[in-house]
């Protein structure tokens, strides 16, 4: 069997219902900034990090009656207190169904836009705990607290181990199942 492809999520794609009110909210709340836009704006590139082109991909063309067009976007944001930084201004935008929760592996606020698509901002944490795991965290709390308070969530559970270890045992898996 030949050697499976590095793969990692690159960029999401969204048919929207307004593209103006969705570029907005996701430049004005999110913090996403215009890499490219097709003609009238269609699509409309969009990216957080220099190294990425494009993050995410907002184009027309959601039909009549679709609720969402994707399950979740999830979005890796480089800390606990970026994330905090970032949840005041979803409180304030259009969002909806606003909840600030720990994975364990994450903190996270996970959120409706304004076309009711999914959207999770996260950072890793350095633990690994069985996922699906999924509790409630405060974000206004301080950044020094919330992290402890996190730490010692996953150090209770029978599962704990730093992620570094979980890497390690994930890559050895990786080699294994290669062969």
């Amino acid at each position: 069997m030949s050697q499976q492809p590095t793969t990692q999520l690159s960029h999401v794609g969204l048919y929207v219902y307004d593209l103006p009110k969705m570029v907005d909210f996701y430049t004005r709340t999110v913090g996403f900034v215009i890499t490219d836009q097709g003609p009238g704006g269609d699509p409309t590139f969009l990216s957080r990090s220099p190294k990425d082109h494009h993050q995410l991909i907002l184009r027309p063309g959601r039909p009549p009656g679709v609720s969402e067009m994707v399950q979740q976007l999830s979005f890796k944001l480089g800390s606990l207190a970026e994330v905090q930084e970032l949840f005041p201004r979803i409180r304030a935008s259009e969002a909806t169904d606003i909840a600030p929760i720990t994975h364990g592996i994450a903190w996270s606020v996970y959120f409706r836009d304004p076309e009711n698509n999914r959207v999770e901002m996260f950072a890793d944490t350095e633990w690994y705990i069985t996922q699906p795991f999924r509790a409630p965290i405060d974000l206004e709390k301080p950044t020094a607290e919330l992290y402890r308070e996190v730490e010692e969530l996953c150090k209770s559970r029978p599962d704990f181990k730093p992620m570094t270890q979980w890497r390690a045992e994930f890559a050895q898996k990786m080699v294994v199942a290669q062969r």
